[in-house]
């Protein structure tokens, strides 16, 4: 056998770490066995599946807990350059928690919605969606090759569409659907483009190695492989809602069921800004000088025009509480993309974008339990409008608390201390940057946002018109509305937690 033979040979035959792939893989068989068992499950019993499917995810981020003893990688070149498809390090665990944490609570939210829509949306389809998107977006941040990365991205994505237009009939779903896919598959071309170009200039798909070879690209080359790099930039801009890549965001939030959109708000979220960090950190350092200025106009466009939007939906019986949370959710998502620009000016990228991760557990947290709050009064007031969370604490007293913490946090006010925190790290990592005008318009930016978050806390307590709506919360429900309320109070309290990933390497 020849020389380049028998190095394809052993390329090939690879000893897989198996504990290290388990999450993803876990919470992927359980979605198959969800899709199976749904043929042979009565009717009456379709509720099971809802469980499996929440009992898997928990399981999965269990999964996570032997890995937390070192790194571990698999799927590696035997070539010498040890350079490897799959690496769960603590960038990739910190993520898979936040993806996996996000999934779960998303589930037992959408335990309770399709027990309410009765035969309007198939559970056996739903799980089996939900799952795989989950199991795309846990695998993505072990990606260390961009074909394994738009894989998990394609992964994660289709699923989505689908997820969003489940409501047959209903033409808000289906358009949100409609808009989400054009979108979507825009930024899916855009990124093939790039990575095409990227590997023709370099000759490997393996991030670590893209950083080595693009710093001696061919001079006939070098227009080809910066092409690839701002087109890829672009299509990972389009999944993280970067403006002006925003446009289905609150449509399609509206159209979705609700629990499909707390699950974009963060996991979807998640895993563009993911994508992001290992084409830009991990692949692309040398091209700093392109992607550094890039991002922070993007992260300066960002939160401006989502905190303008949200603060136009005023408490009037035409918005919605979603619409607002899908505004203020393009608006943090340019906080969070404010410490991968400074990556490119810090002498220290890897606090730089532990800064980001730090920011998205807190923002990951609180967030769905704001959407936890508007399930519970989407089941007695479907429009979800801001007017029907007049007077909540009269007959809720302990939803209309939490949604005023969470909102607190959201607006890093205290009691929500780890909001602040979050926001203080992320600030100071611009200014140790040196990015100065970035951090006064975050400031501003901050200071607006107080407005629309403050508005609505105030409309929690005020008195209610006519008689107080009964607000009865399931099981489910209830269990997510505890999860996301003991961990906003556990980080408030002790927000060392999380923000230990501003300070610690993570790659």
């Amino acid at each position: 056998m020849s020389a380049p033979a028998q190095q394809l040979a052993q390329n090939l035959v690879q000893s897989v770490d198996w504990l290290a792939v388990a999450p993803p893989t876990l919470v992927a068989v359980v979605g198959l066995a969800v899709l199976v068992a749904d043929l042979f499950v009565a009717e009456h019993r379709k509720a099971l599946l809802g469980w499996v499917s929440v009992a898997g995810l928990a399981a999965a981020l269990l999964l996570l807990l032997p890995l937390l003893d070192g790194d571990r990688a698999t799927f590696c070149l035997n070539d010498g350059t040890r350079a490897c498809s799959y690496v769960a390090d603590p960038f990739t665990l910190a993520v898979q928690l936040l993806v996996l944490g996000g999934a779960l609570v998303a589930a037992l939210l959408s335990v309770t919605t399709l027990k309410d829509a009765g035969r309007g949306l198939p559970e056996g389809e739903f799980w089996f969606l939900l799952l795989s998107s989950a199991a795309g977006a846990a695998l993505l941040p072990a990606s260390r090759d961009l074909a394994t990365l738009i894989v998990a991205l394609e992964v994660a994505s289709l699923p989505a569409f689908a997820l969003v237009g489940l409501r047959h009939g209903d033409r808000r779903s289906s358009e949100a659907a409609l808009k989400f896919f054009f979108s979507s598959v825009t930024a899916t071309a855009v990124s093939l483009m790039g990575v095409s170009f990227v590997y023709a200039s370099t000759g490997t798909l393996h991030l670590t190695e893209i950083a080595r070879r693009v710093q001696d690209v061919d001079g006939q080359l070098t227009t080809l492989a910066d092409t690839g790099v701002v087109l890829t930039l672009v299509g990972f801009a389009f999944k993280t809602a970067a403006v002006p890549f925003h446009f289905w965001v609150p449509d399609t939030y509206v159209g979705a069921p609700l629990p499909i959109a707390a699950y974009l708000s963060v996991v979807g979220k998640a895993v563009g800004l993911t994508g992001l960090v290992l084409v830009t950190v991990v692949a692309l350092p040398s091209y700093a000088d392109v992607w550094g200025p890039a991002l922070a106009g993007l992260a300066a466009l960002t939160m401006t025009v989502g905190n303008a939007g949200a603060l136009r939906q005023r408490g009037t019986r035409a918005y919605s509480a979603v619409r607002l949370l899908a505004w203020s959710s393009i608006g943090q998502a340019g906080y969070l993309l404010v410490p991968i620009a400074a990556a490119a000016y810090s002498g220290d990228a890897e606090r730089s974008i532990g800064s980001t991760v730090a920011y998205a557990l807190m923002y990951g947290a609180v967030n769905l339990g704001a959407f936890a709050v508007a399930a519970l009064v989407g089941r007695t007031a479907s429009r979800n409008r801001l007017t029907d969370y007049r007077g909540l604490y009269a007959s809720h007293p302990l939803a209309a608390l939490l949604l005023a913490f969470f909102l607190l946090c959201l607006a890093g006010l205290p009691p929500g201390i780890i909001g602040l925190f979050a926001k203080v790290t992320v600030f100071s990592a611009a200014v140790d940057a040196g990015l100065g005008w970035l951090a006064v318009l975050m400031a501003v930016n901050v200071v607006v946002a107080l407005y629309y978050y403050l508005r609505w806390t105030a409309l929690l307590f005020r008195a209610p018109e006519g008689a107080p709506r009964e607000h009865r919360s399931p099981a489910p429900l209830t269990a997510a509305l505890a999860v996301t309320a003991v961990l906003a109070v556990a980080l408030s309290g002790a927000p060392q937690l999380i923000l230990r990933f501003a300070g610690t390497g993570l790659f």
